[in-house]
């Protein structure tokens, strides 16, 4: 298992208050190894393979997690790329990469969503009267 319960009960709540600002969407995947040679080419797949893509302003993020692999990315849809832009990227992964060394994945996660979500609610805010969930908040495990 890779979360306590109570841990996965912290993501899936930064995810939700995340996504109260915002029209966007974020997703945890975790699993043990990355299926692929390249973590970022795995989270690229799992962002269409769950769909992610398919959100209506294109803003949807997927923080990938291969737990025993010690491998992870943060892949985000066309609209919060170019928004958001490679060094916020950069910034998010560095944050990350200091949290899982520490074995502090889940404060490493909740840290990074809250970043991501300031950073979507300032490029896609939610729509008081319209901000349907897209997506389930729950994480995903591979």
């Amino acid at each position: 298992m890779f979360f306590t319960k109570e841990e996965e009960s912290r993501i899936v709540e930064a995810i939700r208050v995340a996504e109260l600002k915002t029209s966007g969407e974020i997703r945890v995947f975790m699993e043990d190894f990355c299926d692929a040679d390249d973590p970022v080419d795995r989270a690229a797949e799992l962002f269409a393979t769950h769909k992610m893509n398919e959100t209506q302003n294109r803003n949807g993020v997927l923080i990938y997690i291969a737990h025993t692999a010690r491998q992870f990315a943060i892949w985000g849809d066309s609209g919060v790329h170019e928004r958001a832009g490679q060094l916020f990227w950069e910034k998010e992964k560095h944050l990350l990469r200091r949290y899982l060394q520490k074995d502090e994945s889940c404060a490493g996660i909740c840290t990074v969503i809250h970043e991501i979500g300031d950073i979507l609610k300032i490029n896609f805010p939610a729509d008081k009267n319209n901000n349907p969930n897209e997506l389930p908040n729950d994480i995903i495990y591979g």
